[in-house]
């Protein structure tokens, strides 16, 4: 990331210490980027329109009403609605090493129109789903990899085109606005423990995998058949609303599993930990904690001791 703000460092105009904002415009949106360089508390925002607030580097604290008060750091966004308020702390923000935050606002207009696509695209019969980006209330979001490698996406054209980049700006915001969809979709299914949605077949699915984790028999064709769906719709529906595929859901929910067994469970060898996870074979529970969290069960293991 740093690389990529070299170019906006050479240009824009540094006139404050606390939150300096540069901005770029574009056919719909604006993106800033707001750079704090110095120790600060209680720093308040207030937008006119809906913006995605993602960090760029550094930490914040977030103060935001009914929201309990968190960290933010980079790889999390933050969508917050007109006229609601932000008060930011920046408790390592440092001249050389400043806390940097970007803002995308986009039109009202353009949000409805996209999310009206997707609620029409993940729409199940006669279930409801109106998925929003805001609902009135703030939203605290953890990206995925798809949606780290579009913001990049993003701050690079905005900062380095101006008219030309207009048309794949407004393809790159339409994608950003369906995958923050899809993560916000997955965070409520995830955490809905008042079953808000448990009349909905892919929240009663979700529902089954958590009750049902480390069993072994859990297939796309069992999940299908308990949502009375084929199994190519299912599929389809399933990534459309939360962006990823079911079973690749599973093992990320079962390598997260491990994870908590691993810190909790230092005498168990890995292949009990891979079995007590649901996993039916060693070799795959391996392959699929590297890919998911970039080392191996060993080296998790190790850096959970040695911390």
């Amino acid at each position: 990331m740093e690389e990529l703000l070299e170019h906006h460092r050479r240009n824009r105009k540094l006139t404050t210490l606390v939150e300096n904002k540069t901005t770029y415009n574009a056919d719909h949106a604006e993106l800033s980027i707001y750079e704090t360089h110095e120790y600060a508390e209680s720093v308040s925002l207030k937008f006119d329109f809906p913006v995605i607030a993602s960090m760029l580097s550094g930490k914040k604290v977030m103060h935001i009403e009914d929201i309990p008060s968190f960290e933010f750091f980079p790889g999390e966004s933050v969508v917050m609605p007109a006229g609601k308020e932000m008060v930011i702390d920046f408790p390592l923000a440092r001249r050389n090493a400043p806390t940097q935050c970007l803002t995308l606002g986009i039109a009202p207009e353009k949000i409805e129109e996209v999310a009206d696509k997707f609620n029409r695209k993940v729409a199940i019969e006669n279930e409801n789903s109106n998925w929003r980006l805001e609902d009135g209330s703030a939203s605290h979001l953890i990206h995925n990899a798809d949606v780290n490698h579009l913001v990049k996406r993003l701050v690079y054209t905005f900062t380095h085109t101006r008219h030309s980049g207009d048309l794949l700006l407004d393809l790159m915001i339409q994608e950003l606005i369906v995958r923050l969809l899809q993560t916000r979709a997955k965070t409520l299914l995830l955490n809905d423990t008042q079953e808000v949605f448990s009349d909905t077949r892919i929240g009663m699915v979700i529902r089954y995998i958590r009750k049902h984790l480390t069993d072994k028999d859990i297939t796309v064709d069992l999940l299908a058949g308990k949502a009375c769906m084929s199994v190519s719709h299912f599929h389809k529906k399933f990534k459309n609303t939360l962006g990823v595929s079911p079973i690749d859901y599973i093992n990320a929910q079962k390598i997260r599993f491990s994870k908590k067994l691993i810190r909790e469970s230092r005498e168990l060898r890995m292949s009990e930990i891979a079995f007590k996870s649901g996993f039916n074979n060693t070799s795959y529970f391996n392959r699929q904690f590297k890919k998911l969290e970039l080392m191996t069960p060993q080296q998790f293991r190790a850096s959970v001791s040695s911390g």
